[in-house]
């Protein structure tokens, strides 16, 4: 299975084989003395037989409703999601990329869940989803499924250099392992200058952030100590791989380029493993995967927390069916199934568990327990549809000086983010 995260719109994108058709259930219309509820669920976030399977479980657990589930694509969702927002004829359960709610929340389109959270457990909750699914105090996101990165390693290179993946917690550890690993021909890491997302789980390490808020202003924050602690250590592991310093993960492929069997690790999402496989046959079975390592061995590198949260519009015509969905889906049960299903981190930190079996999976879990989102605030979009932190992070990278690059990128960040106030 792939996996990919968006760079601009933070949404889990999951490229599986499903059919090319939109796998929908239940009946045309209410009858029968029946609810319909209408859902709509994003391409590949769950299969057709999970899909399938739990359809019929719920509505034998509640046989007054029909589901009728649509899929989606996610190229150009957002545009389609504020549509059905404004109108009277909105479903009444939305799958929605977890820092898109914001900006659908401010617009007066979502239901105020906050007083549900108890019976959806949002004791547990992982904060990557919970927080970007709150807005101005309120919940509107239900945290549905999680993913974030991790590294993804050639077990036979470390093994070769005398490294012990499962040893490696630290920062300190992982610079020095990598170093053992950066010889004779092969790349400690590969390590694009423009990999932001990396970059933003470093600062939060350090315990710094891309922005910050005060009197309802936001301002960016790369030239902040903690920030450009961030940078330093993203500098210093940079240098040990031949990463491009002027582009990203995509440009080229990260996981194609570790396929040429020249580098030790990437850090990326567990499907990346998938993609390098296939690319060059002969590394099946020869890789493993880690959390990002934190500043110390007892907390895991903070990641950047890709996923999805489930909104029921305000104007939902059958709103608490729509919840009564949502606790099926988001419960015990099902969320189990669904991690298992498709290599997902369920939504809460106490079924980390289920994955214990999937090493990839198992290695998001550890992570996301650490897990946070962007500026939870509408207008992060318009941050990432420019993207200074890229331009920033490519002058620090080639010689120019960190503290000038990160206040000139700051300035960019605050004017985009207030660009509508």
């Amino acid at each position: 299975m792939k996996y990919r995260l968006l760079a601009g719109g933070s949404a889990l994108v999951l490229t599986a084989a499903l059919s090319a058709c939109d796998v929908s259930s239940g009946p045309d219309g209410d009858g029968g003395g029946r609810t319909a509820v209408d859902v709509w669920l994003m391409r590949d976030s769950v299969s057709a037989q999970f899909q399938r399977e739990f359809t019929a479980d719920f509505e034998k657990r509640h046989p007054e409703i029909d589901v009728r589930i649509q899929i989606q694509e996610w190229d150009g969702i957002g545009q389609k999601i504020t549509a059905a927002l404004a109108s009277n004829d909105a479903p009444d359960v939305i799958e929605a990329g977890n820092t898109q709610v914001a900006q659908y929340a401010e617009s007066g389109g979502l239901l105020d869940l906050s007083d549900r959270k108890g019976e959806l457990n949002g004791e547990d909750w992982l904060s990557g989803l919970a927080e970007p699914g709150s807005y101005e105090g309120r919940q509107y996101g239900i945290p549905y499924y999680a993913a974030n990165r991790v590294v993804v390693h050639r077990t036979d290179l470390f093994e070769k250099a005398g490294v012990d993946a499962a040893g490696i917690k630290t920062r300190e550890q992982w610079i020095d392992a990598t170093t053992r690993l950066n010889k004779g021909g092969t790349q400690g890491i590969y390590l694009p200058g423009q990999m932001w997302y990396a970059l933003a789980g470093f600062i939060w390490d350090e315990g710094g952030d891309l922005a910050s808020e005060s009197g309802g202003k936001w301002s960016g924050a790369l030239d902040t100590p903690e920030a450009l602690r961030g940078m330093a250590f993203y500098e210093e592991l940079q240098a040990l791989g031949k990463g491009p310093k002027d582009s990203d993960e995509d440009d080229p492929p990260q996981a194609e380029v570790m396929a040429q069997g020249q580098v030790a690790q990437i850090i990326s999402t567990p499907g990346g493993a998938g993609v390098i496989a296939e690319n060059n046959p002969g590394l099946k079975g020869r890789l493993g995967f880690f959390p990002i390592p934190g500043r110390t061995a007892d907390t895991p590198g903070a990641v950047f927390t890709g996923g999805s949260d489930l909104v029921v519009p305000a104007a939902a015509a059958h709103p608490e069916e729509a919840v009564a969905f949502i606790r099926e889906l988001t419960g015990d049960t099902w969320q189990k199934k669904l991690a298992l299903a498709m290599s997902y981190v369920p939504n809460r930190t106490t079924l980390a568990s289920a994955v214990a079996d999937d090493p990839g999976a198992a290695a998001m879990a550890v992570g996301a327990a650490n897990g946070h989102a962007t500026p939870n605030t509408p207008g992060w979009a318009a941050v990432e549809a420019e993207n200074p932190i890229k331009d920033y992070m490519t002058a620090v990278l080639t010689g120019g000086d960190a503290a000038k690059e990160a206040a000139k990128a700051s300035q960019d960040i605050t004017r985009a983010m207030n660009a509508g106030s």
